[in-house]
This record gives C-alpha cells, sequence and structure tokens, in this order.
C-alpha cells in the first residue's frame, strides 16, 4: 500500500510553454503514428497519451523507470520491516536478496496484470495489508525470534543454525500466502467479488485501511529514535518536497522535436519528493560517518545512522543473482497463518476495484466492466501465489501512488507500465542493487515510515468523505470500529495465556485474528453498517455511485478490456467460453454502467432503478487507497 494522489487533473511532470513536452506529436494534434487525437471528453482531453496509445520507445524507457521510482519507498519497505520479526535485523545481505526478490515478482505480475488481467496500466508491487497478519504470525510464541539473534555479536550469518532459524519463519509465510492466494483466485475467477462489493462501504473501508498504518507508528517511532536528528531531517525533507516546492519547476535542457534544443519545465519535487529527501538523509550520514561524528562503538546510541554499519553487504552481494522459486526451501502451512492473511486478502481486492475504478479515469478509459475486475482480482490472487512461492514474505497489489503517477505525466499508455514491469525485473537480477537499498541507514527508514504511515492512515480516513458524518450512526461506527481495532489487539497481546483453550491450532488462529486490528476493525466496520438500519445517502453509497456518472465513455470498453489477440471477441467465441465471468465476448462489448448502487440495510430499491436492473448490478468502488 501506498502513498495516494487525489484523482484530479494534476499538473505535468513536463511542459514546454504550458504544455506538456511530448515530440511524439506534430504540433496539429495527431499522434505521430498518425492517429487523431479524440475531440473528446474531459477525462482524456489532457492525456498526451491514452491507454490504447503507443509512446516512443525512450519515452517508454524513461517513463517505466519513473514508476519503478515512484514504488521503490513502498516496495523497499516490506521486507525492511519484515526483518526484524524474521530475525534478519542483522543480516543485510539477506534483506537486499529480500529486496531484489520483490522488484522481481512485482516485474512479474505487472506483466501479468497489463497483459492479461485488468489491462490497465496499473504497477502490482508488496502492500502493506499482509504485514499486519504476518506481523501477528510471527509474534506467536512458536516463532518469536532467539534472544541471541538480537545481539549482532552473537550472530553469525553464515552459519546453517542461523540461515535455519530465519528460513522456516519466511517458509511459514509462503505457505500461509499461497494457500490464502487461492481463495483470491476462486474469488476473482468466479465473479464473487461484485457480489462482496454489494455490502462493502465507506464504513467497511475507512477503518480497514486505517488499522493498517495505525499499529506500525511503535516500529517507525524504534527506527527514528536511533538517531532523531537524522529521522527529523528526512520528515523535513519529504514534507518541503512534496507539500511547499510541489509546483516548483525546474528547468531541463531537452532536446528533440521541431526545435532542436530547448528548456522544458520539471516538477521534479512533485515526481520524486521521497527519492530526494532520502539520498539527502543518506549523503549527510555518510559525511557523519567519514568524518567520525557518528559514534562508532556498535552498542553506542546512534551507531545504526552510520552508512558503514552495513557496509559489508555490498561487497558480498553478487552482481548477478536469479531469484527462483523456493529458494528458501519448501513453504510450511499452519491454519492461523492461512486465517490471518485471508483477512488480509479480502482487505487488498476491495482496495483494488477501487484502484482500477481510479486508474481507468486518469488515463480515459471507461469504467471497468464486470469480466475486466474478475480477471484483475483473479490475476492478483495468481501475483500472490506466485510471490509466495518466490518467497518474498509479503503479497502484490496495486499500486496507488502509481496511478496517481499517471495523472502527473498525463501518460496513461499500457507500453510505459510494460517498460515499468521489466525495468522491475531486471533490479531484481542485479544482486548490487538490492545490497544498496539495504545500507540504508535505520532513522532514514524510521523517518519515511512515519510519513508513510500517516499518509496510510488518512487515505483510510479520506473514505468519509462519501459518509454523513453528522450523524450519529456513522459516528458510532466508524468510532467502535476503529477504537476495538486498537484495544483488543492491545490486550491480546499483554494477555495471550487468558485465550488458551487447549487446541494448539485453534489457540494460535484465535491469537492472530484478535490481534490484527485491520481484521477486527473492517470486520465490526462491515456488520455494524449492514445491520444497524440507515439510508443510502446516509452510509455514502449516493455519492459513491455518483463517481460513475463522472468517469464518462471516453473509449469503447471492448477496446480498453478486451483479452490480447482477440481472445473472446474475434477468437475463443464459443458459447461455453461466454459463462466464464472473466472472459469478454461478443455481447459484453458494449458496457454500461446502470443503477450502481449497493442494496441499502433495509433492502431499499435506489429511486430511478428497476428491481431487475439493480439486482444485477454491482455496489460501487471505493476510493483509490494506499498499498506499496
Amino acid at each position: 500500500m501506498n502513498s495516494v494522489i487525489p484523482i484530479c487533473e494534476l499538473p505535468s511532470c513536463l511542459k514546454m510553454d504550458g504544455e506538456l513536452l511530448s515530440p511524439h506529436t506534430d504540433g496539429h494534434g495527431r499522434k505521430r503514428d498518425g492517429q487523431p487525437k479524440s475531440p473528446s471528453s474531459s477525462s482524456s482531453s489532457h492525456l498526451a497519451y491514452s491507454v490504447l496509445d503507443i509512446p516512443p520507445w525512450y519515452l517508454c524507457i524513461f517513463l517505466g523507470i519513473q514508476h519503478f521510482l515512484t514504488a521503490l519507498g513502498g516496495l523497499v519497505a516490506v521486507p525492511l520491516i519484515l526483518a526484524k520479526d524474521l530475525c534478519l535485523q542483522h543480516d543485510p545481505l539477506t534483506q537486499s536478496y529480500l529486496i531484489s526478490t520483490i522488484f522481481f515478482v512485482s516485474g512479474i505480475c505487472t506483466l501479468l496484470q497489463v497483459f492479461l488481467g485488468v489491462r490497465l496500466p496499473i504497477l502490482q508491487g508488496g502492500t502493506f495489508a499482509f504485514l499486519a497478519p504476518s506481523l501477528a504470525m510471527l509474534s506467536l510464541p512458536a516463532w518469536k525470534c532467539p534472544e541471541w539473534t538480537l545481539n549482532a555479536s552473537q550472530v553469525d550469518t553464515s552459519s546453517p543454525e542461523f540461515t535455519e532459524e530465519w528460513q522456516k519463519r519466511i517458509r511459514e509465510l509462503q505457505g500461509a500466502i499461497m494457500v490464502a492466494s487461492c481463495v483470491q483466485i476462486l474469488v476473482g475467477f468466479s465473479g464473487l467479488i461484485g457480489f462482496l462489493m454489494r455490502f462493502i462501504g465507506p464504513l467497511t473501508i475507512a477503518p480497514t485501511i486505517s488499522l493498517v498504518a495505525l499499529p506500525l507508528f511503535d516500529s517507525a517511532g524504534n527506527d527514528a529514535g536511533i538517531h532523531w536528528g537524522i529521522s527529523s531531517l528526512t520528515i523535513f525533507l519529504i514534507v518541503l518536497f512534496s507539500q511547499y516546492l510541489k509546483n516548483v519547476s525546474v528547468p531541463v535542457p531537452v532536446y528533440g522535436g521541431w526545435k532542436k534544443c530547448r528548456t522544458a519545465k520539471f516538477y521534479m519535487f512533485q515526481v520524486f519528493p521521497v527519492l530526494l529527501a532520502l539520498c539527502l538523509s543518506w549523503l549527510l550520514c555518510f559525511v557523519l560517518t567519514v568524518t567520525d561524528t557518528l559514534p562508532s562503538a556498535p552498542t553506542a546510541h546512534g551507531y545504526l545512522a552510520r552508512t558503514d554499519s552495513r557496509g559489508s553487504v555490498l561487497s558480498q552481494a553478487p552482481w548477478f543473482r536469479f531469484p527462483y522459486p523456493g529458494q528458501w526451501g519448501l513453504p510450511t502451512i499452519s491454519l492461523a497463518g492461512v486465517f490471518g492473511i485471508i483477512a488480509a486478502v479480502i482487505s487488498s481486492m476491495v482496495e483494488s476495484v477501487g484502484d482500477y475504478y481510479a486508474c481507468a479515469r486518469l488515463v480515459g478509459a471507461p469504467p471497468p466492466p464486470k469480466h475486466a475486475i474478475n480477471r484483475g482480482i483473479g490475476i492478483e490472487g495468481l501475483g500472490c501465489l506466485l510471490a509466495g512461492a518466490w518467497g518474498t514474505g509479503n503479497g502484490t497489489t496495486s499500486y496507488s501512488e502509481n496511478i496517481g503517477a499517471l495523472g502527473v505525466t498525463r501518460v496513461g499508455s499500457r507500453r510505459v507500465i510494460v517498460a515499468a514491469g521489466c525495468v522491475l525485473l531486471l533490479m531484481g537480477v542485479f544482486g548490487k542493487i538490492g545490497a544498496v537499498f539495504a545500507t540504508i541507514p535505520t532513522p532514514v527508514i524510521g523517518g519515511l515510515f512515519i510519513v508513510m504511515f500517516g499518509v496510510i492512515g488518512a487515505v483510510g480516513i479520506s473514505n468519509l468523505q462519501y459518509v454523513n458524518m453528522n450523524s450519529p450512526r456513522n459516528l458510532f461506527i466508524f468510532g467502535f470500529s476503529i477504537s476495538c481495532g486498537m484495544a483488543i489487539p492491545s490486550w491480546v497481546n499483554r494477555n495471550p495465556e487468558k485465550l488458551q483453550t487447549g487446541i494448539l491450532q485453534l489457540d494460535q488462529v484465535i491469537q492472530v485474528l484478535l490481534t490484527t486490528g485491520m481484521f477486527i476493525g473492517g470486520f465490526l466496520g462491515f456488520l455494524l453498517d449492514n445491520t444497524i438500519p440507515g439510508s443510502q445517502e446516509e452510509r455514502g453509497l449516493l455519492a459513491w455511485a455518483q463517481i460513475h456518472k463522472e468517469f464518462g465513455d471516453t473509449l469503447q470498453a471492448a477496446e480498453v478490456y478486451s483479452l490480447p489477440w482477440g481472445a473472446g471477441t474475434r477468437l475463443c467465441t464459443c458459447p461455453c467460453t461466454r459463462t466464464l465471468p472473466f472472459w469478454p465476448g461478443p455481447d459484453r462489448e458494449r458496457h454500461q454502467l446502470s443503477c450502481p448502487l449497493a442494496l441499502d440495510t433495509l433492502g431499499r430499491v435506489p429511486a430511478g432503478c428497476s428491481r431487475d436492473q439493480h439486482q444485477r448490478t454491482a455496489g460501487p468502488p471505493h476510493q483509490a487507497a494506499l498499498e506499496g
């Protein structure tokens, strides 16, 4: 999960005289391939390239690298957060292997999603939703790290004993993720996601997403507390670049088009605020290390702010390392882990549906039809299965900050995300790349986490903009869900022995679920929102439905969402395939969004809708939320 950029027309990252710098146009409103711009619609008129356009190869590569850098913070953060509970806090080399693996798998999943999934330009990557149940599972008594692994002087990272200690934990995560991903595959390819969305509204989404981040602040504070000066600088720079300097352009020389050499405006601070802040703080740590300003004793406060505290990882890491399935051994399965990850899978699915609608709007495409949504969720489940097999310690989901980047660059072409997927694959194969990110000083990571987790929590709360918060009903549901989602896990963590039933597997399932605040808050929000009487306007479902009307039909849905090579429309059109909920067909080319309102708690049919129309319609999407 990831940072969110509002779904609105954003200033382009590269401008020339108020226009997006795009050497692929001829100055007469035509693409270089001779296709005229559609006279069109408000949603696509501001795009340099829409979803079906093909930019020049060099622009695809440049923007693909930018998408990689945009997702970098979330991709690197996931394995670094897991490292402590996997007993890897003193093994940066293995951390670098995990980072390379998550790069590689994210590249595979991105290509699968673009070619066979929802077919929108959406990057896939690790998700914070999986962290809460993963950390809850690893906190069970059977999986707590031995004391000797917490002491750097006692850890021999090359010893078989230490290797088995961390590998058996990640194998347990792998098994849980692979089994839980089968649920997502089933829900997606069977079409059940449309049925589930009828009952999920803002009052379910808001506590679920908020409680992904709130339990992680303790960990972020501990990392930042290694050296508050460095972490405060990191926070300050991120805020400065992303909020105060976001509209400040930097002149850059460019070459090509009708003018050989000219200057363009590049909104560098808006596009790379996290990367710039991270590099500057990293540089300061290097200077303080070289001048011996930071303490050199490993036990001294602030030692982990030194850049040489993990410096050996760069020399130890291989130049090339090809991640492969089962690289940590054969996955193991426990009931507790599976139930916890299933709760994360449900949350991830709901977020992804919202991301599909947000992405469609930004790239000038019509809202995705049901068969495309079903395929997208199914492919995300397949991606989680691959992530489990490869051993990333995490699943995959759609990255919301990359959807926002589409609005910044005004390039919505699928080819750009294909290029980004290839960049991820290459970065995953170069072992030194992962090693570089594994050497980031701990307080720099802590400062980054404080900002990132704050944004995640705010994204969850932002879903309440559709709800009438003057309603005592809604105030009670949200407040009670958040309160229980924080209080119950806190009590269970302090008193695990009071929930013993005598059946070990059942005890583990109960402890994992009741220490996952996201599950508790989301479940209570879902239950109360669907059982306490309330009108659709009060619940926020009318406002969500209005989003559909604002998308508009800018392209035929069949052009965007059909499978490659005409499968389902020109090829493989046998009657048996038409019954598959994820398969496009000739009868599905004309996509219409009629009456996209969920049934309220009293079973009333929305005004202006026949009951037959209403029963055939899935629920509304939710606001695009943070993942990476």
